[in-house]
């Protein structure tokens, strides 16, 4: 790093992409970094690493000008905060208004793809209120609308093999998965970046593929063929209830479907290859790559 790099700062750094986020900053010597989480305490190691470490409470305004204070660019990692209605969009405006109060200059924010108002996805309404935040407050700012990530495919496609069927509610709808690394190789190249204005870029995978395409592949590296299942969205969700899931998260699971159903999620771009000079992995490659795990199921 050189003396003129700009302040880094990354909120949820304690979580699966901030933490990524941070160690690939750390990697290529980006800097100087501050890093923002609920738990100083988890976050010993970085403080370690010459890190510096704040707390922050999105539920508290008040905490937040303290823990940016001196940054210039600014990751907002979407909070986890899903308990409440509304309670995510209340912290995310905290966020941005105590950035705009400390001087950040610009503004990266993890959202979801193509989250406008008439979105099926219950989870849409908190990033497009969140985008609006951004719009409205004069800052630079970088949105990533970060498709489904590749990895929740190591969960729902084993239990598919070990049923021998796949059912969803996306019709003949596509997925332009994406894997949870390459989102945050592009957060890191756009929050290192030196891109001052305003930005929505859609954070795909190199290829959208359909729920039956996946059933046939996942049937190819298990062995064992696995039936595409189409039900309504009502029934999906009622299907995951009665597996365990709370019924807030099954909605919100069967929402997805939805919006690939509606041709929402298909839509592939070139922002992940044009941030970070790589194409991202495709998915056909991801998933050869964890056949241990369909293996394990298929046998």
């Amino acid at each position: 790093m050189t003396a003129t790099s700009p302040t880094l700062l990354v909120t949820g750094a304690s979580g699966h992409l901030g933490r990524r986020v941070v160690e690939l900053l750390l990697e290529a010597r980006k800097g100087p970094l501050i890093v923002t989480t609920r738990e100083p305490s988890k976050l010993a190691d970085l403080a370690a690493r010459g890190v510096v470490v704040r707390k922050a409470d999105f539920d508290d305004a008040s905490t937040l000008d303290a823990a940016f204070a001196g940054a210039e660019r600014l990751l907002l990692v979407s909070t986890d905060s899903l308990d409440v209605p509304g309670r995510r969009i209340t912290q995310h405006r905290h966020a941005v208004e105590a950035a705009r109060r400390v001087g950040v200059k610009h503004v990266v924010y993890t959202s979801l793809t193509r989250p406008e108002p008439d979105s099926p996805i219950t989870l849409a309404k908190d990033h497009w209120a969140t985008e609006q935040a951004l719009a409205a407050s004069g800052l630079g700012f970088t949105v990533l609308r970060n498709n489904v990530y590749m990895e929740m495919l190591l969960h729902s496609l084993p239990q598919a093999v070990a049923q021998g069927r796949l059912v969803t509610a996306t019709g003949t709808g596509a997925t332009a998965y994406v894997t949870r690394e390459d989102c945050a190789r592009a957060a890191v190249a756009a929050l290192a970046s030196s891109y001052e204005g305003q930005r929505v870029l859609e954070i795909t995978g190199p290829s959208a593929v359909t729920q039956a395409e996946l059933a046939r592949f996942a049937g190819e590296l298990s062995g064992r063929p696995v039936e595409s299942v189409a039900v309504d969205t009502a029934s999906l969700a009622a299907g995951l209830v009665a597996h365990g899931l709370p019924a807030p998260m099954a909605e919100a699971y069967a929402s997805f479907d939805a919006a690939v159903a509606q041709g929402r999620m298909s839509g592939v771009s070139t922002a992940i290859a044009d941030l970070t000079g790589h194409a991202p992995v495709d998915i056909r490659d991801f998933l050869s790559a964890h056949r241990a795990v369909f293996a394990a199921k298929g046998h």
